[in-house]
């Protein structure tokens, strides 16, 4: 399934149904007055989080929405049928902000939270609401009101418990895969992910939380750099961070001055995220020369009063540890 996390619609509310001009013509009511009926409300365009939809694909498709309108007005008194509201499923997380002003109108974060995106017209009044003693025969009635119409952009921000962060090729894609079900694209070349990945982290005791691959984070991503600021809206929600680095000479990587790097990323793109609970991780401890390397990192991270714990993506080696710290500083704090 493509992963698409933006999308632009035009909403269109239905029209109010218009009033009615009737008279009573009925035996033994030879002056049965007016009779015309009210027009019927127009459906509104209501916008309705789904846990089912994962990604905003659907609206590339298909941009424009309409409700139905209001019935008309009939004779006898009857008043004309409302026009049925237009559901529209989002998936949970998706920001709902003016395409004019830019701004934002709705926040669906909670499964089932509804939003008017349109709101229908009002019906006209019938003739029979405007007879005085002076007008006992009104022949007007009222058209109906137009549905309101608008351009929204929908965003979407995926909910997760921990996000996942890391230059690329350092491994993510390979540990998301070894602790979920998820299976992103794992390749020896950088920038293998290029959309999110969510996957489900099972425990003991039937515990479990949310774990978010982010991508396309390099030096500049705030400023848009790479696929800069088109990924780190996902990190907003997350409760807590998971620092992937690696020790690789060659590929210029070496573990502090990655963390410090995205630490200014995230600080840069909004400063309330980098005071988000954050673990640090080394990867590819399988390697021999990291092995050899780590204690010396792990040494330099606790002068600055930073745990670097350690593992491998490949072999498994450390990866329950690590899961079992994030779940204490990410998920069951938050949770009690």
């Amino acid at each position: 399934m493509q992963f698409i996390d933006e999308a632009k619609i035009f909403v269109k509310a239905g029209d109010g149904g218009r009033g009615c001009v009737a008279f009573r013509r009925e035996k033994f009511m030879p002056k049965g007055g007016p009779s015309g009926g009210d027009g019927g409300r127009g459906g509104d365009v209501v916008l309705v989080a789904d846990p089912q939809l994962l990604t905003l694909l659907d609206f590339r498709y298909q941009q424009r929405y309409r409700a139905p309108r209001g019935q008309h007005g009939m004779g006898s008194d009857c008043n004309g049928k409302d026009g049925d509201d237009l559901i529209v499923p989002v998936p949970t997380g998706t920001v709902v902000r003016d395409a004019e002003s830019a701004a934002e109108l709705a926040d669906l974060t909670e499964p089932g939270q509804r939003f008017v995106a349109a709101r229908g017209g009002k019906g006209g009044r019938g003739n029979m609401h405007f007879a005085t003693s002076t007008n006992q025969a009104p022949r007007h009635a009222e058209p109906g009101e137009p549905g309101a119409e608008r351009t929204v952009v929908l965003v979407l921000k995926l909910l997760a418990d921990v996000g996942l962060l890391g230059f690329p090729n350092v491994g993510k894609s390979t540990f998301i895969a070894r602790v979920s079900r998820a299976r992103p694209k794992i390749a020896d070349y950088p920038f293998t992910t290029l959309t999110p990945h969510l996957g489900v982290v099972e425990l003991s005791d039937q515990r479990s939380f949310v774990l978010a691959d982010i991508p396309g984070l390099v030096e500049g991503a705030a400023a848009g750099v790479g696929l800069g600021t088109r990924f780190l809206k996902h990190v907003e929600r997350t409760r807590a961070l998971l620092h992937l680095v690696e020790i690789s000479p060659d590929a210029g990587r070496e573990p502090e001055r990655d963390f410090d790097l995205l630490n200014a990323e995230l600080r840069a793109y909004d400063p309330r995220l980098a005071e988000r609970p954050q673990v640090v991780a080394l990867n590819k401890i399988d390697l021999p020369d990291v092995r050899a390397l780590f204690p010396e990192v792990q040494d330099r991270f606790a002068r600055r009063g930073i745990a670097l714990y350690v593992l491998s993506a490949v072999t498994g080696e450390g990866v329950a540890e690590l899961l079992e710290q994030l779940w204490r500083i990410g998920v069951s704090s938050a949770r009690t």
